[in-house]
């Protein structure tokens, strides 16, 4: 049987029982029902059931009814080797550490060139569902209410909310409201952006010794000229019309001296940098190319004296208003020594987003050496100072285990921007994030994401008002993929901070790619050498469970499927800290 002899699957107007012997229909269904019946029993998934139980009961009609069908009034169910809900994959390849090794439970629907079994969906049933014409499993966000169009016409009727009124409710079979399986990269990480950016951040006025690291709200204008009078650039002369100039001995003008007398032709006095400048003053003469003949009481020039040499006139830097630095710009201590000199005591900022971290998992450790199939938790130490680099204010870890309950309650009564989880995002037996993000009629903005290491990674809306959750993977460089691809374009959103600009940089080797999806290579920038570019070197140890070459990078890579040649250009991630030391080259690359 091929694809276009069902019925609503590639848009044709095939039947059921028209192009074969009814045994090999009977054996070709069967094989679809032990295909889908063994991907409910391998990931535990009531959506797999459902989608079971209502084959059944098509095929129970068919026989009885024994009719051609017209393609737009078949519900679009998801077929063999779809993934369902965008968690089929197996992340063994993941943990085996192989960058282009294949899924292993991908069905035979993802291999290219196989019709069977990677059929589209009918458009005429996603027309029907979605006047708009978008599709609802694209993504899409919603600029009417900045959410992903609305699945809830494309599920099965016993996954339809339980609650109409809420249309994120559930049944006890349901799964999250979620757009289409896997985005791609670069569309998962501008969704996360947008997300992060769709409120309306709120204002806070904070001292100055407690902005330092937040982001401006509002533009820095001066309150004053800088500088507020004309001061002396040097420690020297002041003098007024030309020399030789007449000075008193023992006389000076000092910082944060009282406004003196103007200062009459032929004469000089003493004069500190930073100190007011009388009126009537030409210029300043720096000691050192002074000539003072003390016995005569006369100063002279050891260079001709220009009007105006080595004063700081009113207003030089900045006048009253003028725009110092934009809003959106992080208070760094330049930042807070500009606003200081500008008049500032308290500057307005976002406030940072408050962050939760949850490490879900019993096999994990917090001291000690691994012991008996258990190891040690990486993440916990990890995420907090590395959320912290991105602006937020992070909680101390929570350690939930593989516990549901714990992780339902924990989520519920959270009142941070945004939840981080590690872990259980597959769907494996204790992989409890979805189910709990079901119960609580969570809607997922992001299932899975095409890219290696890192593809389970998740982004969620627990509520129309907050807080977000982004659910990471377990292994250490698969979680770091998912913060540099949603929560850090997220946080950047909830604090008001630009977007990282994206660049590019030649790579200097060879680096393979995944046959289908993105990846995220660890790399350390090199100075060109005689006369060379500057490039990247991808590191070694990156594989998924690896940390060893990411502690050693300053960046990762952006490699598209297929992989790059030596001496192309590669977007480039910079990571949050300094660049990485000399004594990495060599030692990773």
């Amino acid at each position: 049987m091929t694809g276009g002899d069902l019925p609503g699957r590639d848009g044709t107007s095939g039947t059921r029982g028209v192009t074969g012997p009814d045994s090999a229909l009977a054996r070709a269904e069967a094989e679809e029902l032990a295909v889908e019946q063994a991907l409910a029993l391998v990931g535990g998934r009531n959506h797999a059931r459902i989608q079971v139980n209502d084959r059944a009961r098509n095929r129970a009609g068919d026989q009885a009814n024994d009719r051609p069908r017209n393609p737009a009034d078949e519900p679009a169910h998801h077929q063999p080797g779809d993934r369902a809900d965008g968690r089929a994959r197996s992340t063994a390849d993941d943990q085996a550490g192989n960058p282009v090794g294949a899924r292993a439970n991908d069905q035979a629907g993802d291999r290219p060139g196989d019709p069977a079994n990677h059929r589209p969906s009918n458009p005429a049933n996603h027309q029907a569902n979605h006047p708009s014409g978008n599709s609802a499993n694209d993504g899409t966000w919603n600029p009417v209410n900045d959410r992903p169009h609305d699945r809830a016409d494309d599920r099965p009727p016993d996954q339809l909310p339980s609650d109409p009124t809420n249309p994120h409710a559930t049944s006890v079979y349901g799964t999250p409201n979620s757009p289409s399986p896997e985005h791609p990269w670069d569309q998962a990480r501008a969704l996360a952006a947008r997300a992060g950016r769709r409120g309306v951040a709120s204002v806070v006025r904070l001292s100055l010794d407690r902005a330092l690291g937040h982001v401006l709200a509002e533009p820095l204008a001066a309150l004053t000229d800088l500088p507020s009078f004309d001061t002396s650039a040097m420690d020297g002369w002041a003098v007024a019309g030309p020399g030789p100039w007449a000075y008193e001995e023992g006389t000076g003008l000092r910082a944060g001296g009282d406004p003196t007398a103007p200062l009459p032709d032929g004469t000089a006095v003493r004069i500190a940098t930073g100190a007011r400048i009388p009126a009537d003053t030409t210029a300043v003469i720096r000691s050192e190319h002074a000539h003072v003949d003390e016995a005569r009481g006369l100063l002279s020039a050891r260079r001709p004296v220009v009007t105006g040499q080595d004063i700081r006139p009113r207003g030089q830097e900045c006048g009253s208003g003028d725009q110092l630095v934009p809003a959106g710009t992080v208070v760094t201590p330049a930042v807070l020594g500009l606003a200081a000199a500008a008049g500032y005591d308290a500057l307005p900022a976002v406030p940072r987003p408050r962050v939760d971290v949850l490490v879900l998992g019993d096999e994990l450790l917090t001291s000690g050496l691994p012991y008996d199939g258990l190891i040690r938790d990486a993440l916990g130490p990890m995420l907090g100072p590395w959320l912290r680099a991105l602006g937020a204010e992070v909680s101390a870890p929570r350690r939930l285990g593989d516990d549901a309950e714990a992780l339902r309650e924990a989520l519920a009564s959270s009142d941070a921007d945004l939840i981080v989880t590690t872990g259980g995002t597959a769907a494996g037996p204790v992989d409890h994030v979805h189910p709990v993000l079901a119960a609580l009629g969570a809607e997922l903005l992001v299932d899975g994401v095409a890219v290696r290491p890192g593809h389970p990674m998740l982004l969620a809306l627990l509520a129309p008002e907050g807080p977000y959750l982004v659910g990471l993977p377990g292994n250490p460089l698969a979680a770091v993929s998912g913060l540099l691809t949603l929560a850090e374009p997220l946080l950047a959103g909830l604090a008001g901070r630009p977007a990282q600009d994206a660049y590019r940089a030649l790579v200097h080797a060879d680096v393979p790619g995944h046959p289908h999806d993105t990846r995220l290579v660890p790399v350390v920038h090199r100075a060109g050498r005689a006369g060379g570019r500057d490039h990247v070197a991808p590191l070694r140890y990156n594989g998924p469970a690896m940390l060893r070459g990411i502690a050693a990078a300053d960046g990762l890579a952006v490699v598209p499927a297929g992989g790059v040649r030596s001496g192309t250009e590669v977007e480039i991630l910079d990571l949050p800290w300094a660049p990485a030391t000399p004594w990495t080259e060599g030692c990773f690359t």
